[in-house]
This record gives structure tokens, sequence and C-alpha cells, in this order.
């Protein structure tokens, strides 16, 4: 039987069992969290990301989350800076051009800060001029940083991002560094 596992990333934690990167002091990773033999994560979520990863041991599945061709949807929370203006929603919803070409068509809305936050360490660099709030992204594809490519395309860079859907998986109660079966 497949074992599937739902698990929340910290930040500044790679989305790997092994880090290959560095000399000296390695950083983060997997293995720091989860001892399970044979599972594999379904996709990545990068260094600075926190949230939903998905590991199991089945490659089929693993296929159907991370290849592009299945278009698993996946949602993102976005701390952003500044008040983002409809437009900007608009034109999140309708796909921008990056430099990599076009995004599909994605749901974007204006969101409250969530009550269920946890703190990050360390905190996000907040400047008293500048406001910030939260955005609700759901795409349908994973380029490298594409959330993040996407609001700072809009004039509102991402200063937090935590995934929080991956099909119909969700990240719910599941605290930092915390995992448990599917």
């Amino acid at each position: 039987m497949a074992r599937t596992i739902l698990f929340n990333k910290p930040f500044d934690v790679l989305s790997q069992f092994t880090d290959r990167g560095t000399e000296g002091s390695p950083r983060p990773t997997l293995s720091n969290f989860i001892d399970l033999p044979g599972v594999y994560p379904a996709g990545r979520l990068d260094r600075d990301s926190e949230g939903l990863m998905i590991l199991t041991d089945d490659g089929r599945l693993q296929s159907r989350i991370s290849h592009p061709k299945y278009k698993a949807p996946k949602t993102y929370l976005a701390q952003v800076e500044g008040e983002i203006s409809d437009d900007a929603l608009r034109a999140l919803a309708a796909g921008v051009t990056l430099k990599d070409g076009p995004t599909r068509p994605a749901q974007a809305r204006r969101v409250a800060e969530p009550d269920w936050l946890w703190p990050r360490t360390p905190p996000i660099r907040e400047r008293k001029s500048v406001p910030d709030c939260w955005v609700e992204l759901t795409i349908t594809e994973g380029r490298n940083r594409q959330v993040r490519r996407m609001t700072a395309h809009v004039g509102h860079p991402t200063l937090r991002l935590i995934r929080t859907r991956i099909g119909d998986w969700q990240l719910g109660a599941l605290a930092p560094g915390q995992w448990r079966d599917a």
C-alpha cells in the first residue's frame, strides 16, 4: 500500500533530503524532520517559502502532483508589499507575461491575515512607511519562484509565501516541521 504524507515545511529548509550545495555547515533539509524510508517529495517548495509539501512512495502519484501536464492546482498565501489593487488582482487572475513566457490564468483575491498563522523565524522585514497585505493565489503550474515573480510583476513583491493546498490536500492545522499521513 502506498504511503503519502503531508508536511509543513518551515522557512529556510531545503525541499530535499540532502544538502549538496554548500561546504561547511549543511543547511536544514527534509531529513531533519522526516525519517521515513522510501518517501520522496512530489514537487518542490523554495527554501524561503513555507507550507504544504506532499511526500509519497508512489511514483505515479508523485508525477500527477508535480508534472506540469496534470495542472494540479496549488494555493498560496502571499504577504505582499503595498496594498494590492483590484487591477493588480485582475492581472494576476488573467495571467501575466514573465521572462519565461505567459502564466496560465490563476485565481487571485485579497484576504485578511490568517488568524492561525505562526510566527516566522526570522520575522519578515517590515517597513513602517510601506503597508502590506495578503493575497490568496491558486495556480495550475509550478515554475521556479512563480508566485513571487507574478506578484513582483504587478508591483507587489512577496514578503512571505505559504503554500496551503495542493489539489485536494490541505495544510490544515499542521505546525511547521510537523507531518502526518494523508
